[in-house]
């Protein structure tokens, strides 16, 4: 698998399933999972991109910690990829402005939480590592990038 088949099968996955799920560590080291909702922006591969609200907790977590891991599962649970890299917590509003247009629509439950409204930030996740595996066959790929 090279990158170039990884960001199809990430888009592909997202495509149908619409989240996955961030795990991040607390300064503490204790893990801490959430639903998110993850895009990829066409040029950028290597990239996962998401929102958050400044002041939700995962910021705090990831400034003590930005190694994550994401999960993103198709629907029929017949292809999972798991993600590794770092996340950079971005206040750009161009790349804002840019993310909310991709995936704007898809975070109704961002919003109710967000008890701020509008106020939010990137989470540019750059891939270090990934696998993909297909629970029915048993079959898994991996990539390391340098």
């Amino acid at each position: 698998m090279d990158m170039t088949q990884l960001m199809r099968a990430i888009e592909r996955i997202l495509n149908a399933a619409k989240a996955a799920v961030l795990a991040t560590t607390d300064a503490e080291g204790h893990p801490h999972m959430r639903w998110m909702t993850p895009t990829l922006l066409h040029g950028r591969d290597g990239v996962l991109y998401a929102v958050t609200s400044p002041g939700f907790a995962k910021v705090a977590h990831l400034q003590a910690g930005p190694q994550v891991e994401w999960m993103i599962q198709a629907p029929a649970l017949d292809e999972v990829i798991n993600v590794q890299g770092r996340i950079n917590v971005v206040d750009n509003p161009s790349l804002k402005s840019e993310i909310a247009e991709a995936i704007g629509k898809r975070l109704t439950a961002f919003w109710k939480a967000n008890d701020k409204g509008t106020d939010f930030v990137v989470l540019e996740t750059v891939i270090e590592s990934a696998s993909l595996y297909r629970p029915m066959t048993g079959e898994r790929e991996n990539l390391e990038l340098p």
